[in-house]
């Protein structure tokens, strides 16, 4: 009986910690600047720098039209080549990848960062592939 209740118990933990990062997460991206569904995406990518958070291979396979390619393990490096004082759109694969290179960017001074609803898979505006 005894360990039904430390099974039950270390469930509970385990499922109230999955919970508190859940919401810390929305948390954090809300005060990061937010999600963009493929609408506003497209409705405000002219005015603003978009990023691929992707490796150099998918990016050349097929990226979103006007992107610019700085891959999530080189954005620390890299970072210098975006301006702080234009907004930033990021989209990749992953949801984590694009909310650690958001909060990267806002520790780094950069005050207008969205991302791409549901990723890249989901996008449904003009793609293009590299020539080279």
């Amino acid at each position: 009986m005894t360990f039904l209740y430390i099974l039950d118990a270390v469930l509970l933990v385990i499922i109230l910690a999955i919970a508190g990062v859940w919401a810390w997460n929305k948390i954090q991206a809300k005060s990061i600047g937010g999600e963009l569904t493929n609408e506003e995406f497209k409705e405000g990518m002219r005015k603003a720098q978009i990023v691929d958070l992707r490796e150099k291979a998918p990016f050349k396979r097929k990226h979103i039209d006007g992107a610019r390619n700085l891959p999530y393990t080189m954005i620390k490096y890299n970072y210098t080549e975006l301006r702080p004082d234009l907004p930033v759109y990021l989209y990749s694969d992953s949801l984590t990848v694009t909310l650690r290179a958001a909060r990267f960017l806002k520790k780094k001074g950069f005050t207008s960062i969205h991302w791409l609803k549901d990723g890249f898979e989901n996008w449904k505006g003009r793609t293009k592939a590299s020539k080279y």
